[in-house]
């Protein structure tokens, strides 16, 4: 017990440390006409050339395990996303975007910027990419949580499944992120800002898609996606004992 306390008041002093750090950079995002969604330059393609050392990511994920679990599933309230099972080119990507000033997010910079090569980048993309996917999420609970998914589902199967899959699994090689396992609480939140224009490193052709949309279909939308599960990533449950 001791031991875990000395641990945990470490790490709040570390994270204390972090966060004492400059502000992130800010470079011009989506509402920058020259923007370019997934430009392969810098760290970032470093990083995606790289093969990454799943041994050596479990520790350098520990920084982030404070906030989204050890276990890799974040948080049901949305505040923190759930990434077990993420593909490695995506966790790439959006992990070098935040540290270039791309996308904002004043909470992840402080230990984004802790991986300080593409080395260490590949290295925690890969062990993130290497956990099970959770199968107890947030999910939507409103008592209208049928009808809630199944409109999602006929807007989802629409326009959303030719990128993210049938079963939420995205795609690696386009950088689509994999969306079974996901909190919808987080789902609702990112398409959002997608929408509003305040995800500035989001895919302009999803922006196109997702302008239309309503918040009362966004919040359908983000119900079905929460449903979701993966067929061959997601963690076996485990059966209760009876008493």
């Amino acid at each position: 017990m001791i031991r875990k306390l000395s641990v945990a008041v470490a790490l709040a002093f570390a994270a204390a440390a972090v966060f004492a750090g400059p502000p992130a950079p800010k470079k011009e995002g989506i509402e920058s006409s020259g923007y370019k969604w997934n430009v392969q330059e810098g760290e970032k393609i470093e990083a995606l050339k790289l093969k990454g050392d799943v041994k050596q990511g479990k520790e350098d994920y520990e920084v982030c395990g404070g906030c989204h679990l050890p276990s890799g599933a974040g948080r049901p309230d949305g505040t923190f996303p759930q990434l077990a099972g993420q593909h490695s080119t995506v966790l790439i990507k959006q992990m070098a975007d935040i540290r270039g000033g791309l996308r904002d997010n004043p909470t992840m910079y402080p230990f984004a910027k802790e991986l300080t090569d593409p080395q260490a980048l590949a290295n925690a993309s890969a062990y993130i990419n290497s956990l099970c996917i959770p199968a107890d999420h947030g999910k939507y609970e409103g008592a209208d949580a049928g009808k809630q998914v199944a409109d999602g589902k006929v807007m989802y199967e629409k326009e959303c499944v030719e990128c993210h899959g049938k079963n939420g699994e995205g795609d690696k090689e386009k950088f689509y992120p994999v969306i079974a396992g996901q909190h919808y609480k987080y789902l609702l939140r990112q398409m959002t800002e997608i929408r509003d224009g305040k995800r500035r490193n989001a895919n302009p052709d999803m922006v196109k898609i997702i302008k239309k949309y309503n918040d009362a279909q966004l919040v359908a939308i983000s119900a079905y996606q929460s449903s979701l599960t993966m067929p061959g990533g997601m963690c076996k449950t485990v059966a209760k004992k009876k008493k």
